[in-house]
């Protein structure tokens, strides 16, 4: 059968500096393994040499008058070489899939971890089937390196370099004639290697197109949106376009296989019968024997396939090489955000929540990301603009401090600054009075609770979910969460109880159902500070008011840095911190802040004050006292 080689692949590519010893010393611990492993593979290119002489040397005995016996100890030596060769290929097979799959598996168990400790900036800026590629294609093409690539050169090359041996030393004439066909076979072969190359390549884009429509188009917004802005007809014949250009492609690659099958065959067929020719007529003149013309045509038969496969070794070994450099492409992205060498626990309970004089920006593409993740030839090497200069605040253990301000302020990033999802540019984030940079990742994810305003639920039942990064946790845990966030009567009455899969991203619930689900989960850990990121935002009347009753319980007797969506919430603040710019405009009381006239009372005036309602008597009327040309800002 032959390979195809996606030769565009490795056509003008360079490997970086010491790929090869990095590949080398990945393979180490499996050294022992790909020793054995390699010597089964000569023993059995051996052994397919040695059958065809031993061939010969049955006609010669027959021929030659020889006694039966011998021809019975050659058979029995040929039916003893077949059993080894059948032993050796168990041998070889068990070891090529244990040095195989378990270099798939170191491979795939580094790049998910050095994945998962990857800064978010790195999952907003990269393409996820093309991260997903490196760990399934990539790691694949990698594993063919000690496996397919090293097993087929090295049995290729055993196989050709000893077949020839013995073929010049039975018959140099005949060798050198048999060769002359062999450009006849090999060139065609490497035009239709070119071809089936370039097919093959269409076609995995072609798949990677269809793939992506699929993924985009089955989950559920993206089905959302097609029925509700799309054409379903539209969308089938773009998948069909791309699906009948694949079929086309099958066929045409099937015809090309069968074009080579059948060359193989054409010259293999003029090979033996220019050996049975002209070794016949040698044979007749007593030049050589008879078996020997045998042992010929048979070794010319393993001749020719290894002989084309070594043809392409270079992109064999080059596509498995550049395999494994773009699986290091990853690994050597280093995670910015990682635990010191000396970190420390943050106390359970402790509470304070301190900003120091905080400067942040995000981190630059070239900071984060591979221009191959993102489908772009270059990465943008600009810095970003800071987007917090110099804040500084204090939220006491118990507190509730209240973050609002125009949309673009810095609200969601300085709040993601305490749980350490970004790090500081410069200043400090301390929690309990450690630096965040200076705390260990358990401890904090163990102190700090975060509700978004759109809780993100796997595709796993709702046990799973409530759980997720716990280990043992009992129903009574699980059911007293539920309670306290308002939501067990729900999941009571479903058919599964905790057992119900929520469906993809929680889409089998409402948005104020999944809200406090997510606020049971952050119950269950009971930790010491809660975020709370517009919690409540984009909700109905009736889910906000069922949310805000479980958000209480979940506030009460916590420190909590809210970014305010509702008046009540403000109003109940122990102190407010106004952004604009990424910088602290204002801070105080919401009465204190109010009688300023400043940022916040134009926010309160223009925008709070309408998100409760009924108004309490003693708010003004936003329409009587509304700044002259004042707008809405977004929180």
């Amino acid at each position: 059968m032959m390979v195809r080689h996606d030769r565009s692949k490795v056509d003008g590519v360079k490997l970086s500096k010491g790929t090869m010893r990095r590949i080398l010393r990945f393979a180490a611990p499996y050294r022992g393994k790909i020793t054995i492993f390699l010597a089964t593979v000569v023993l059995s290119s051996s052994i397919g040499v040695a059958t065809p002489v031993l061939a010969g040397d049955v006609i010669n005995a027959i021929t030659g008058g020889g006694s039966a016996s011998a021809v019975a100890r050659i058979a029995v030596i040929i039916a003893i070489l077949a059993v080894i060769d059948g032993g050796l290929s168990l041998v070889d097979r068990w070891f090529s899939a244990r040095i195989g799959e378990g270099i798939i598996f170191d491979l795939r168990r580094g790049i998910f971890g050095h994945v998962q400790r990857m800064p978010l900036q790195f999952f907003t800026r990269t393409q996820t089937g093309a991260l997903v590629s490196r760990l399934n294609n990539d790691i694949i093409g990698a594993q063919r390196a000690f496996t397919t690539t090293l097993s087929g050169v090295a049995s290729n090359t055993i196989a050709v370099s000893l077949t020839l041996a013995v073929m010049f030393s039975q018959s140099w004439q005949i060798t050198l004639i048999s060769l002359v066909l062999l450009p006849v076979f090999v060139f065609p072969a490497r035009y239709f290697g070119r071809k089936l190359a370039a097919l093959t390549k269409e076609s995995f884009d072609l798949n990677a197109g269809m793939n992506a429509q699929m993924t985009e188009r089955f989950g559920v917004g993206g089905a959302l949106l097609v029925k509700l802005f799309g054409s379903p007809a539209k969308e089938a014949e773009a998948f069909a376009s791309r699906a009948g250009r694949v079929r086309d492609i099958g066929v045409t690659s099937a015809m090309y296989a069968r074009i080579f099958f059948v060359a193989l065959t054409v010259t293999a067929g003029l090979t033996q019968a220019l050996t049975y020719g002209l070794g016949g007529w040698l044979a007749f003149n007593q030049a050589i024997s008879a078996g020997t013309v045998v042992t010929l045509a048979l070794l010319l038969t393993r001749l020719y396939g290894p002989l084309t496969a070594l043809s392409n070794v270079r992109v064999d070994v080059m596509s498995a090489l550049v395999s494994f450099q773009r699986v290091f492409e990853i690994l050597d992205l280093d995670p910015p955000i990682k635990d010191a060498p000396d970190a420390v626990d943050v106390s359970r309970g402790a509470g304070r929540v301190e900003f120091r004089d905080v400067h942040f920006r995000y981190p630059s593409a070239s900071e984060v990301s591979l221009a191959s993740l993102e489908d772009v030839a270059t990465l943008d090497q600009s810095r970003n603009e800071p987007v917090l200069n110099g804040v500084t605040f204090t939220v006491e253990p118990g507190q509730l401090v209240a973050l609002v301000g125009p949309s673009g302020a810095g609200k969601t990033t300085t709040s993601m600054l305490v749980p350490r999802i970004y790090d500081v540019t410069e200043g400090a984030v301390l929690v309990g009075g450690v630096d965040v940079r200076h705390a260990t990742a358990a401890s904090l994810r163990a102190e700090i609770g975060v509700v978004t305003q759109d809780a993100h639920l796997f595709h796993d039942t709702i046990r799973a979910n409530m759980a997720y990064g716990l280990d043992d946790v009992a129903d009574d845990r699980l059911w007293e969460a539920l309670e306290r966030a308002q939501i067990a009567p729900l999941v009571r009455g479903l058919p599964d109880g905790l057992d119900t899969v929520v469906g993809e991203r929680g889409y089998r619930f409402s948005g104020g159902e999944k809200q406090r689900l997510a606020i049971a989960r952050l119950l269950l850990r009971s930790p010491g500070v809660v975020i709370l990121d517009e919690a409540t935002a984009h909700l109905d009347s009736e889910s906000e008011a069922a949310v805000q009753t479980a958000l209480a319980e979940a506030l009460a007797g916590r420190t909590a840095l809210v970014i305010a969506h509702r008046l009540s919430t403000v109003r109940d603040a122990d102190q407010i911190i106004v952004l604009a710019r990424g910088e602290v405009a204002e801070r105080g009381t919401h009465d204190e802040l109010v009688a300023v006239g400043g940022i916040y009372a134009d926010l309160y005036r223009t925008q709070f004050a309408r998100t409760d309602s009924p108004a309490r008597p003693e708010d003004p009327d936003p329409l009587t006292v509304a700044a002259p040309g004042a707008s809405a800002v977004e929180l």
